[in-house]
């Protein structure tokens, strides 16, 4: 297949070159177009606006992954229509391509911060009402929106797809969006690096009292799910990603002594006094306030059985902890 994928130089885009090179043909969309092992091409922003560059003189693409996007959740207001005019405004820009173009899918990737801030219930489904806060996950939201104004088509055999016709004849395309929860892998430094930074200078968390559990996606287990897309006959709609185990920071801490080689120091310091101390540091605007304490300590299990079950499959390749461990061992280097 011939596919572009946009925001390839970071790092989800990195790996899924690693993982298709091999059988497809890849071309990149980005800020910048420096060479890359294994991309046949990579075009800026401007090349795919009709006006500079005729969308008839690219390459015929068979499918479109959408990674670009910005992160870093925010809840400043005054920031906020950076994320729109990146997240929303290139997502309907490179959507409007995809429609006229000949691919037949398009992978867009969301966030599990466009359907909810905190998970109430057991686990985190793709029926929810969506209710991000910030906007990070307010900005994905309207995105997917956009897309979804013009999806599902019916078929006759009754999976969801565009049909649109092309030169008179009736052409399928099928557009997923994809709703992951804390990618990792090695060489990304998100919010696990700055824990696994706390767990080895010894500072011992105090917290242990709180078992929270939470979801996270291996970039293996990401590359598969997207392998799987483009490769199996699977109905459009919108899918969560998240590996099978969801962990507790307490066995997050355990799995990142085990690589150092050394104990945790876990302290199990009063669940009620830890909430007198953060309520207090809210009104003293300390570092450990009642947000941070329940980012800190709140669960958040995302269900990953809608893309399991589209795919045929019974488990993810990677298990949570075997795909923690590869990341912090990456933080060794």
């Amino acid at each position: 297949m011939n596919i572009l994928i946009t925001g390839i130089h970071g790092f989800v885009g990195s790996n899924l070159v690693v993982s298709l090179k091999e059988c497809h043909n890849l071309y990149g969309l980005d800020i910048v177009a420096p060479e890359k092992e294994g991309v046949i091409k990579t075009f800026s922003w401007k090349d795919i606006e009709p006006t500079s560059f005729p969308m008839q003189n690219l390459p015929k693409f068979d499918a479109i992954i959408h990674l670009a996007g910005k992160a870093h959740d925010t809840k400043n207001q005054s920031a906020a229509q950076v994320y729109f005019d990146i997240n929303t405004g290139l997502t309907q820009r490179i959507f409007d391509f995809f429609l006229e173009s000949s691919a037949k899918k398009f992978i867009f990737f969301s966030s599990v911060k466009a359907a909810a801030d905190s998970v109430v219930g057991d686990m985190l489904t793709e029926d929810v009402i969506p209710a991000p806060v910030g906007p990070y996950g307010e900005s994905k939201i309207e995105a997917e929106k956009y897309i979804m104004e013009l999806l599902p088509i019916t078929s006759p055999s009754g999976d969801s797809s565009f049909l649109k016709k092309e030169n008179g004849i009736a052409s399928k395309k099928q557009v997923y969006i994809l709703r992951p929860c804390m990618i990792h892998g090695p060489g990304n430094k998100g919010n696990l690096n700055l824990l696994y930074k706390v767990v080895k200078k010894g500072i011992p968390w105090p917290l242990g009292d709180f078992e929270n559990r939470r979801s996270f996606t291996s970039i293996e287990n990401l590359c598969y799910v997207v392998e799987g897309l483009l490769t199996k006959d699977v109905a459009s709609g919108i899918y969560h990603i998240g590996d099978d185990e969801a962990l507790s920071t307490n066995e997050l801490i355990a799995l990142m002594c085990e690589v150092l080689g050394r104990k945790p120091h876990i302290w199990k310091m009063n669940r009620r006094m830890m909430e007198g101390c953060a309520g207090l540091g809210t009104l003293l605007h300390l570092p450990l306030n009642t947000e941070r304490l329940r980012k800190l300590t709140e669960n958040y299990v995302v269900s990953n059985a809608k893309i399991k079950a589209a795919l045929g499959i019974d488990k993810m390749p990677v298990r949570a902890e075997e795909g923690i461990r590869k990341t912090i061992k990456s933080f060794l280097k």
